[in-house]
């Protein structure tokens, strides 16, 4: 039976709408109805409007579903934004997984574990890796982009009430019912570019932590979809590709386990970025008047609401937030990166498969877009082959236990200004590992002006007459 978001009338979605629309004065020939109110395409093709009359179906049944929507506190329309997401996702191949891939994913994760045992004092995590597919990634790591996302979009969606409000015609208002309708368009919109970058992203990861934290906290997983089409291409093995990426996912996953604080920081960064937007809706207007998109193709629409129309100035604050966010990744990805060459020296193939993924993260990979499409923050690999040089440099000077006992809390880690200077940072951090008495012999030294004398100045001093 097929669904009617219309009630159980069983008559046609949009004729159900436009007799609704009939009924509050308004004139159904104006848009394409015929004398007995039925919807005419021809009529609307006649107007210079050729819809398909399913889209449009479609489009009318979000809007319907908008005007008897209850009021919510929600900013973004979730449902649809999982909806679009499927609906991009099952647009392309999405097989459930076989028990063969399954069980390569097991035996991949562990001799990862194997691997990572004697290069990381980070320990194995409690659960085992599972194989996912698109789908299921999605619906996993979906209630982490409603905490990544919907701050950002709390923001956007009621500068975007605001300016639809502003623009509308009092007549056209009270045709659409009024404010129910209007709560729900900026929802709507976020709702499908979120459904749009998750639904892409579905595509291109090969794991649960492929953004950098962990999508779905105390699980782990390997996509094999997207595994294969990472090794698309390269004359590789699959079952090399597969192990190397187990080792990536397997020691994030560690060191996520061993400091829960890591992702929940991560988190914050973004919420506090996304509390200090504040879109222009005089420019938003402006750039929306100089756009003509073609109602017929909705990924040209698409386009147009995802692109910098809707894209919010940086304060200093978010600024400063940003920063950090930043580091914190390229921190991250260098340390993974690190941490996977010296467990992977077995692997025949592993240099191959590190430059493929240095080329993935240069040229814009998951983590790139997910934070770009759904945050605004745009990441320089730059950062990320400093953060790799930091990471092994300090574990050259202190071994691979002190290394990542830098990661224990926050202030213990390298600042954006510490890996442009690794040296730097070291005889920082000796201050501050410092004894009791060193600390005062060195304040003393401070106070005393000690540290302004010239080697040789008293030996100089003395001999003169």
């Amino acid at each position: 039976m097929t669904n009617n978001p219309f009630g159980n009338s069983g008559n046609d979605p949009m004729e159900e709408f436009f007799r609704k629309l009939q009924e509050s004065g308004f004139d159904p020939n104006a848009m394409g109805m015929g004398a007995n109110g039925a919807f005419d395409p021809d009529a609307m093709k006649n107007m210079g409007m050729p819809i398909d009359p399913a889209m449009l179906s479609g489009i009318f049944a979000q809007v319907n579903a908008m005007m008897n929507a209850q009021p919510t506190d929600e900013p973004v329309n979730w449902d649809l934004a999982q909806q679009h997401a499927r609906q991009v996702i099952t647009a392309g191949s999405d097989p459930s997984m076989t028990s063969n891939q399954q069980g390569a994913v097991r035996d991949a994760a562990a001799l990862a574990d194997l691997w990572l045992d004697p290069v990381t004092a980070f320990d194995r995590p409690a659960f085992n890796a599972e194989a996912w597919s698109k789908a299921e990634w999605l619906e996993n790591s979906f209630d982490t982009w409603k905490e990544i996302a919907g701050p950002v979009a709390s923001s956007v969606s009621t500068a975007m009430n605001t300016s639809i409000q502003t623009q509308m015609p009092e007549e056209i208002k009270g045709m659409l019912g009024g404010g129910n309708i209007f709560a729900g368009i900026g929802g709507m919109m976020f709702g499908m570019q979120v459904g749009q970058a998750t639904g892409q992203l579905a595509g291109e990861v090969v794991s649960s932590t492929d953004i950098g934290i962990p999508l779905a906290p105390g699980r782990s997983a390997l996509l094999p979809g997207g595994i294969a089409a990472f090794g698309e291409g390269l004359e590789i093995p699959a079952q090399e590709i597969m192990l190397y990426l187990a080792v990536r996912e397997a020691a994030l996953t560690r060191l996520h386990k061993a400091n829960p604080w890591l992702r929940e920081d991560i988190i914050e960064l973004i919420k506090r970025y996304s509390r200090g937007i504040h879109v222009d809706i005089e420019r938003m207007q402006e750039a929306a008047s100089e756009i003509e998109i073609d109602p017929t193709n909705p990924e040209e629409m698409m386009a147009a609401f995802s692109g910098d129309m809707f894209k919010p100035q940086n304060t200093e604050d978010q600024q400063l937030a940003l920063d950090r966010l930043e580091t914190l990744l390229a921190l991250i990805e260098g340390w993974v990166t690190l941490i996977t060459e010296e467990a992977t020296t077995n692997l025949p193939m592993a240099v191959q498969l590190a430059e493929t993924m240095a080329r993935r993260r240069a040229t814009g990979g998951p983590a790139e877009h997910a934070f770009s499409q759904l945050v605004g923050l745009e990441l320089r690999p730059r950062k990320m082959r400093e953060a790799l040089g930091f990471w092994r440099s300090y574990e050259e000077a202190h071994g691979f236990e002190a290394r990542d006992g830098l990661w224990a809390a926050p202030e213990t880690l390298p600042t954006s200004e510490d890996l442009d200077d690794p040296e730097g940072f070291i005889s920082r951090r000796a201050l501050i590992n410092a004894s009791e008495d060193e600390f005062d012999a060195a304040l003393e030294k401070l106070l005393s002006g000690g540290y302004d004398e010239k080697p040789g100045a008293e030996d100089d001093s003395s001999g003169q007459d």
